[in-house]
């Protein structure tokens, strides 16, 4: 596997991936499908501030991504982050999560972030697994927090401090 910084061109992979959790689980609260073009947008504003990176399989094919963002517009949160991370749905248990995670935390540590919080909708074992072995607690939980294919959706935070 190869990790690397994304780039607009990484777009078409990253839409192909997103789009399945879109549509078919409660993981983003986003509906409606994403293009390829706002992906790339998505990429640019991203990328001038925060780091956004891509996994590779064995044929060079983008299998997951991973990134940050501001956490807040305050700017006595500048150097805290939020945190996410997509796999391919066919590809996941083969450890591009946690390998794109490692670099995202170390890259994130080493441009001195402080903090990062990771937003996960519940129930969601595996993301839950993820980032509590990386060391991220839980740190809140709101109730019915977003409604999604007409069912009310609870999100837990989950922090760490880099």
């Amino acid at each position: 596997m190869n990790i690397r910084k994304c780039t607009t061109n990484d777009s078409k992979y990253i839409c192909s991936i997103y789009n399945y959790y879109i549509k078919n689980t409660i993981i983003t609260f986003e509906e409606d499908l994403v293009t390829e073009s706002i992906i790339s947008k998505r990429v640019e504003t991203c990328v001038s501030g925060y780091p956004w990176l891509v996994v590779e399989n064995e044929e060079n094919v983008v299998v997951g991504y991973a990134y940050a963002t501001k956490w807040a517009e305050r700017s006595a949160y500048r150097k805290t982050v939020e945190i996410t991370v997509y796999i391919d749905n066919k590809e996941n248990g083969r450890g591009y999560g946690s390998a794109l995670y490692k670099e995202l935390l170390f890259v994130l540590s080493n441009a001195g972030f402080h903090t990062a919080i990771a937003g996960i909708s519940l129930p969601n074992d595996a993301s839950i697994k993820i980032h509590e072995a990386f060391g991220f607690s839980k740190v809140g939980h709101f109730v019915e927090a977003g409604l999604k294919f007409g069912k009310w959706v609870d999100v837990g935070y989950w922090q760490k401090r880099l």
